[in-house]
């Protein structure tokens, strides 16, 4: 079986995209709906890197259940860059960037995410389904944010 493969990267995808969720929160701190909703989002994603960590004992993988945090430092300056930046026209370029990146890496998620509940169903295995049927229904809520601001966003900052 190769179900721990997948809960292995599906660890690592949800720790990235809870990390860059962070990164983007922090980095468009002035754009407070950004800020707190990314913010929002990311924990979302450190409660499924705690849920697969747990399954994922029962197919012999040994995963960290706290998510990847980042050193206060870079934190620190991203909001403070944020701070001096602003909305200007570079920093709004930026945000498309930051959002069309959250999208996809959420959008990789999803199909991890998929492809586990189906296997689950198919083998029967009900605990991985559960994981499967509480958590992904949180990504697919990230992935409409993300093309929800992508197209909130898009006209205004392109066509500016």
């Amino acid at each position: 079986m190769k179900i721990g493969l997948v809960l292995h990267e599906l660890h690592r995808s949800e720790n990235d995209l809870a990390h860059k969720l962070l990164h983007v929160s922090e980095r468009h701190k002035a754009d407070h709906s950004i800020y707190h909703l990314a913010r929002d989002l990311a924990r979302w994603s450190q409660h499924h890197v705690r849920e697969i960590a747990e399954i994922g004992k029962h197919y012999d993988q040994d995963l960290d259940p706290e998510p990847r945090t980042e050193t206060g430092l870079g934190e620190r300056l991203r909001e403070k860059s944020s701070e001096l930046i602003g909305r200007r026209s570079h920093a709004a370029l930026l945000l498309l960037l930051d959002l069309r990146e959250v999208y996809t890496m959420t959008s990789g998620v999803s199909a991890d995410w998929e492809m586990l509940g189906q296997a689950a169903q198919g083998i029967k295995h009900h605990d991985l389904l559960d994981v499967t049927q509480r958590c992904h229904p949180d990504t697919l809520r990230q992935l409409r944010w993300a093309n929800a601001m992508l197209k909130e966003n898009s006209t205004q900052i392109l066509v500016s």
